[in-house]
């Protein structure tokens, strides 16, 4: 009960963040088999969090090792079913920990349990789906170790946001149909069940999300999209422009962002009412914010716990100046007035 009710308020706080969130292909999640989810990873933790609240299933997660390491954080990571990973960056004497990791997996999945791991192995914001590292294969091999018989399902997922950085952004999740990886697997070819394995996870991804391939025209071709107006929560339509539209000379074109009026005036009311929040994002925890793929997180971290304490501030001071009803119109109204400036006013 407890982590359904931890979900549908993660699930409230992410709905309520967003401009909006479109969520395609459950129908292709198994309900019964153990399942691997392997999204491409731009966003940070909203990325895990997206996956984790849409997904049908009550997933495990593995997630870089650096963030462990506190007592009460390990015990609310475990709980959320959080195990970690060790990459060569947190010492290559870690890398021997992973054994135990597999092993762990393998125990889930044979269990008939769903995993997400990212394989492209890191996050970056740019629009396309980076090499994948083998160590999702690792898992799967040591569960088929394991297990031999057993019918691991990988389910590629496209994440894509309209900007992952700014706020409010749009999200779409797309699920794609599962792979059978008894079809791709050889006990005796190990190597090649890895390539694969690799390759079909990897052409799935590049339909599921946008891929801007050539990383030499990468900013060119990104700007030209943007002059178009495509929608990157479509990838599929955006995909098919890179592929026949994209003039491979086409001109540099800054990046260009207009605003009505009557945005404007909404952003100048939202901006108003919500200042002492923005105050402290823009001041305190922004700047602190290590790298450009967590904006987003912190942001809404900080929304999530920001504005809570900010509508009971305003309840209180209401409460005692006014009374119960101007307390309780007070919060709400601000609350509808917010969530209708992410969901219509904003764009």
């Amino acid at each position: 009960m407890l982590y359904r009710a931890l979900k549908n308020i993660i699930h409230i706080g992410l709905y309520c963040y967003h401009s909006r969130i479109l969520v395609y292909g459950l129908e292709n999640i198994p309900k019964n088999k153990p399942v691997l989810f392997l999204p491409n990873h731009q966003n940070a933790l909203i990325d895990v969090l997206l996956v984790a609240v849409n997904c049908n299933r009550k997933p495990y997660f593995l997630a870089r090792s650096d963030i462990f390491g506190g007592r009460v954080l390990n015990v609310l990571f475990e709980y959320v079913r959080m195990i970690p990973i060790y990459r060569m960056r947190d010492g290559r004497n870690t890398l021997s920990k992973n054994d135990a990791v597999f092993d762990s997996c393998a125990r889930v999945l044979s269990k008939g349990e769903a995993i997400v791991m990212f394989p492209e192995g890191n996050h970056n914001l740019k629009r396309r789906v980076r090499p994948l590292s083998k160590g999702f294969t690792r898992v799967l091999f040591r569960a088929l170790e394991q297990s031999p018989e057993l019918d691991i399902q990988v389910v590629p997922v496209g994440l894509n946001y309209t900007c992952a950085e700014n706020f409010p952004s749009s999200a779409a999740v797309y699920y794609g149909k599962p792979i059978a990886i008894q079809d791709l697997y050889d006990k005796e070819d190990l190597p090649n069940s890895v390539v694969n394995i690799k390759e079909a996870v990897a052409f799935r991804l590049k339909t599921l999300t946008t891929h801007i391939s050539p990383e030499v025209q990468y900013n060119e071709i990104a700007s030209y999209l943007e002059t178009q107006k495509v929608s990157f929560l479509d990838p599929e339509k955006t995909n098919r422009l890179i592929r026949e539209g994209f003039p491979l000379t086409a001109p540099k074109v800054e990046k260009t962002r207009a605003h009505t009026n009557e945005n404007n005036i909404f952003k100048s009311v939202f901006l108003f009412l919500n200042f002492p929040v923005i105050l402290f994002w823009k001041l305190l925890i922004r700047p602190r914010v290590p790298e450009t793929e967590f904006i987003g997180t912190f942001r809404f971290a900080w929304s999530f716990v920001g504005f809570m304490l900010y509508f009971s501030l305003l309840f209180v001071l209401f409460l005692f100046t006014a009374n119960l009803w101007w307390a309780l119109g007070t919060v709400f109204f601000l609350w509808m007035f917010n969530v209708g400036y992410v969901k219509f006013l904003s764009n």
